[in-house]
């Protein structure tokens, strides 16, 4: 009883460091901070955008009217399955957004929690580093519209640790089928489940019995997704006209740049999966690895032995997807270049802060001051993801409200007069998703699934300015996922800031082919010097105190 009340203490405790660490969220709601990259321009802007086209329940042929003249395919934003679409289609996008980040962190830290409990540190004793690790694992900066595909890693793995044991039970696989509406299979599920059919091959090979029980998990795991991303799979099987990702190429790295990316993914992670390791837990893991080595503690701490040689193979493998000694079969097997391989590095967050909690307990082992260490190294990891709050790390960068600027574009709308589905526009120096959030109907866009014959005639539009930047070039041929009006001067640059000084010199559009597309109007950030030799006319200049940017509204003649 006394143990039970201890652990109804912690965990209070840590729901509400999370409450606190999420309640700018709740607060601010669109004066709010948040990730711009992958986020507020892509998939925020998504959400809006198929939640206005009455498309949620399109078919699988269907196409969003909104974006690149109706040829962008229903298919590339997902399953209506997904509990965000609906967040974001019944509730204001901020409000979605913070449900959204409580409701993955919440289940991280329990799946997390479980999963030290049961399986990896069962001893009472053990119970604060397993809140520790546990509450530090659900502060982790993932990439938000990723959901649980990272985060929910933990709580899958129990539920399947809990089915191998044969003491599996309902719960369990009332977990392994809600997961998958909340939860990508190419962001992060296709990568567990595939190492899941390892784990059960590997318990065949050495004769520990075929376990059906375990099997069969994974299989009904993995034919709910195939229900939840009916779309995707309807894409894989029946693939229509060629697509941009046609000419995604990614096996380009000599052999010691992938060497170099090794390390540099193993000591500070990814974007996608940001882990913030390198201060804290790194360390601790080596310490803890000291250990085993000094004392041959190997045999009794072969999870953390095997979590540690896998955490760096993850990031080797991560690293090696891009050498260019695959090319041969990549030619081959064109599915290589289009499907990322490299992404079973996701399941790095969930090795982690597992090693992080296994390295805690063997250094508390060591003796009283290292137990004390311990603690600390805790103690310290939690403030340092305190510190990764996005209202810290993006107080330089706009807010929702300034980045979106919706009272700006309303004054453009207003000021165009006409429906916005009876005319198109393209931006310059801004993302294109803050006009599509507005309701404008784009040229541009940022989408990795499109038909590849729009790519090459949007290429026509801005081909005399990627011939002038090979950066671009190379960045617009090969992968061209963000289908933008890009310039020789401001090269990736998508965020100038109305406080801006600069002016666009020598611009060289093709026009004629923007008209041709039915482009009309071109959202600039800055001033073009030469608009009349690209056959633009200043309309007018739009700027407002909420706004981050200030607009030039240029019009073709």
């Amino acid at each position: 009883m006394i143990e039970t009340k201890k652990e109804q203490r912690y965990i209070i405790f840590a729901l509400l460091v999370l409450a606190v660490y999420l309640s700018p969220l709740f607060i601010l709601q669109e004066n709010a901070h948040i990730r711009v990259h992958d986020n507020l321009d892509s998939n925020i802007a998504w959400y809006k955008v198929l939640a206005r086209s009455g498309e949620i329940f399109g078919g699988v042929e269907g196409a969003v009217p909104q974006i690149i003249n109706g040829l962008l395919s229903r298919n590339a934003f997902g399953t209506e399955y997904s509990v965000i679409v609906w967040l974001h289609s019944l509730l204001p996008t901020m409000t979605a957004y913070a449900l959204s980040q409580a409701l993955t962190r919440v289940t991280a830290f329990f799946g997390m929690y479980l999963l030290l409990k049961n399986h990896f540190l069962p001893d009472g004793r053990w119970l604060l580093l397993n809140i520790s690790a546990a509450l530090a694992f659900a502060m982790t900066p993932f990439w938000p519209s990723g959901m649980l595909s990272t985060l929910g890693m933990p709580l899958a793995l129990w539920a399947f640790l809990n089915i191998r044991s044969g003491e599996g039970s309902l719960k369990d696989y009332a977990v392994l089928t809600f997961l998958p509406f909340y939860a990508s299979i190419v962001l992060g599920f296709f990568f567990f489940l595939s190492a899941m059919g390892v784990f059960w091959l590997v318990d065949c090979l050495r004769k520990k019995g075929w376990n059906l029980r375990f099997l069969f998990a994974i299989v009904y795991m993995t034919f709910v997704f195939a229900i939840v991303e009916y779309r995707l799979v309807y894409s894989f099987l029946f693939k229509g006209e060629p697509n941009s990702r046609d000419e995604y190429f990614h096996a380009q790295l000599p052999f010691w740049r992938a060497v170099r990316l090794t390390f540099k993914n193993y000591l500070l992670g990814h974007t996608h999966v940001m882990t913030v390791h390198t201060l804290i837990i790194l360390p601790a893991t080596f310490f803890a690895f000291y250990f085993i080595v000094s004392k041959k503690l190997w045999r009794q701490e072969r999870i953390f032995v095997f979590l540690f040689a896998l955490n760096f193979f993850l990031s080797l493998w991560y690293a090696f997807w891009f050498y260019e000694g695959w090319l041969p079969l990549t030619k081959k097997f064109h599915f290589m270049d289009t499907f990322n391989f490299a992404r079973y590095h996701f399941l790095r967050p969930m090795v982690i802060y597992a090693s992080f909690a296994l390295a805690l307990k063997i250094i508390t082992m060591q003796g009283v001051n290292w137990a004390k260490t311990a603690q600390c190294l805790a103690i310290m990891q939690l403030l340092v993801l305190g510190l990764f709050n996005d209202e810290i790390i993006y107080r330089d960068k706009p807010t929702v409200k300034q980045f979106y600027a919706e009272d700006l574009f309303a004054e453009i709308k207003d000021y165009i007069a006409l429906p916005q589905e009876e005319y198109r526009v393209a931006s310059i120096g801004i993302h294109p998703a803050i006009a599509q959030f507005n309701g404008f109907y784009t040229l541009d866009t940022y989408n990795n699934f499109y038909p590849l014959s729009y790519k090459h005639q949007f290429r026509k539009i801005i081909e005399k300015e990627l011939a002038k930047n090979k950066t671009i070039q190379k960045y617009f041929d090969q992968w061209g996922g963000r289908c933008y009006i890009y310039t020789a001067q401001l090269g990736k640059r998508y965020m100038i800031k109305k406080d801006s000084k600069r002016h666009l010199k020598n611009l060289e559009l093709n026009t004629a082919v923007f008209k041709e597309m039915g482009g009309r109007y071109i959202f600039s950030a800055i001033p073009i010097d030469n608009a009349a030799k690209n056959q633009l006319t200043l309309e007018k200049v739009f700027v407002t105190k909420t706004s981050a940017w200030k607009i030039y509204l240029y019009k073709t003649f």
